[in-house]
């Protein structure tokens, strides 16, 4: 097994039964091999060249385990849409700790792979649609140069699940620098155990921030760590126009990445109130939500650390608080750098927020394509579109090339900048459902050839105006959480 290069340091698992449930993956029938993800076994130090794809089946769907490997179901809590509930691994094992030769940890996790104690009414597996979707939209996450975890492999069980219709059962390995996430310090704060609480907190620090282990109040750094780097992935989600649809605070992770995508999508027609989940009825989580629910998410990370920034109760509330409310002022900064950047801007003037606004304005009247307007601007788009012959926008763009030639700047030079942070493909909604149905039939073709558009979203490949068009259908697009 160990030709494979497995390289296991299992720490989580090396906590109390307070944080974690110990149990292996349940066997499945007949396991084959969907996917598997060469570039990051590359990146993990994994080597598969002398191992079939009957064994890496075994493997990935957890019939086999890895030596060294440690399996436990993680204990969590989380605010789901709004009420608290205590939660844990359903249907997901941590297989264990890989390290890569560059000493860099990783987590192993076979999501799908059976009922664990926090199961509750759940059978613990998975459909081979949401472990299909999940493996493409982090990887293009991943290629948009976003923090997010990853996809390994995708294994079929062979077996059937039921839901509103059998379905073909799955397993995804998802690589994560850790799946510590802020329903995790909730799970051991409802507990009211401050031993516990002391350990889950010494643990983050020594996985994910050792530098800031000697500081002067390290509960109130690593508070401030978490904003910073959720208003950056936040950020980034934006600049994409990415819609997560499910950010429960079990679904935020200490660590900055994206985690869990289930009823997620990027939108198309720019809509401030887009919504794609079957789930968000009142649209919680909306695009243009998407900050606010990130502050309310860190306020209730905050509330857990309460007793590790000041043993003064109320001091610690009001040191906690006005850290969470600098969020708003740190996310405004950093959208109108992000907008500028996507617009080739240089320098600051003040018209550069109206001129930002301006154009959201218009996109969202004349229901323009938010990707596609930055690649029409760069003069990548799939064609000239009609849209773009509006009076309204021509007479924007007028400004817009006024303001880019200021400070002795170039268009060249703004359309570099502008390509380093406009994607001309995304995964768009139909064309991702287009590749599941045709996997789901046992057609791989167009989900691999899918995924090498993906991984190179910035430059203009041979055939990147294929993906670049919208569906065509009114139908409104709907996503499941796939559970």
């Amino acid at each position: 097994m160990n030709k494979i290069n497995w390289n296991f340091d299992n720490t989580y698992s090396g906590l109390s039964n307070s944080f974690k449930e110990n149990i292996n993956p349940i066997p499945v029938i007949k396991p084959e091999l969907i996917l598997i993800n060469k570039k990051l076994a590359d990146e993990l130090n994994l080597d598969f060249s002398k191992i079939s794809n009957k064994e890496l089946s075994e493997i990935f769907s957890g019939n086999l385990l890895p030596e060294g490997s440690n399996s436990i179901a993680q204990a969590y809590a989380g605010h789901q849409f709004g009420h608290f509930t205590m939660l844990g691994d359903g249907r997901a094992v941590l297989i264990g700790e890989h390290v890569s030769k560059k000493n860099k940890k990783y987590d192993i996790q076979f999501k799908g792979s059976g009922k664990t104690a926090f199961s509750r009414n759940g059978d613990g597996r998975a459909a081979l649609g949401p472990m299909l979707r999940e493996y493409i939209i982090s990887e293009a996450m991943n290629y948009l140069n976003i923090p997010t975890t990853r996809g390994l492999a995708v294994v079929k069980t062979g077996e059937k699940v039921l839901r509103e219709k059998n379905l073909q059962g799955a397993i995804l390995t998802r690589v994560a620098s850790s799946h510590i996430r802020v329903g995790t310090f909730q799970y051991i704060s409802a507990r009211q155990n401050s031993d516990e609480l002391n350990i889950i907190f010494n643990y983050t620090l020594e996985r994910h921030y050792p530098e800031i282990k000697k500081t002067e109040n390290p509960a109130l750094e690593l508070l401030e760590r978490l904003i910073e780097k959720q208003c950056d992935l936040i950020i980034n989600w934006m600049r994409v126009g990415f819609i997560h649809g499910v950010m429960n605070t079990d679904n935020m992770t200490v660590s900055g990445e994206t985690i869990d995508y289930g009823p997620c999508a990027f939108m198309d027609i720019y809509d401030p109130k887009a919504v794609f989940s079957s789930i968000d009825k009142m649209g919680r989580y909306a695009y243009c939500n998407q900050p606010a629910i990130a502050k309310w998410n860190l306020a209730r990370f905050a509330e857990c650390l309460i007793p590790l920034i000041n043993k003064d109760f109320d001091k610690a509330i009001d040191i906690a608080t006005q850290k969470i409310n600098s969020f708003e002022k740190q996310y405004e900064e950093k959208w109108i750098v992000m907008m500028k950047n996507k617009l080739g801007l240089f320098n600051s003037e003040e018209s550069d927020k109206s001129l930002i606004l301006d154009l959201l304005t218009w996109m969202h009247k004349k229901k323009a394509d938010y990707t596609n307007t930055f690649c029409d601007l760069m003069d990548l788009g799939p064609k000239k579109e009609v849209i773009y012959n509006d009076i309204d926008f021509i007479e924007w763009k007028k400004r817009w090339k006024k303001r880019i030639l200021k400070n002795n700047n170039t268009k060249k030079k703004s359309v570099e900048l502008m390509r380093n942070h406009n994607p001309l493909v995304i995964p768009r909604n139909h064309r991702v459902e287009e590749v599941l149905v045709s996997a789901e039939e046992g057609n791989l073709e167009p989900l691999n050839n899918f995924l090498k558009i993906l991984e190179n979203p910035y430059n203009k490949q041979k055939n990147t105006s294929n993906f670049q068009s919208l569906s065509g259908s009114n139908k409104k697009y709907v996503t499941f959480c796939g559970t």
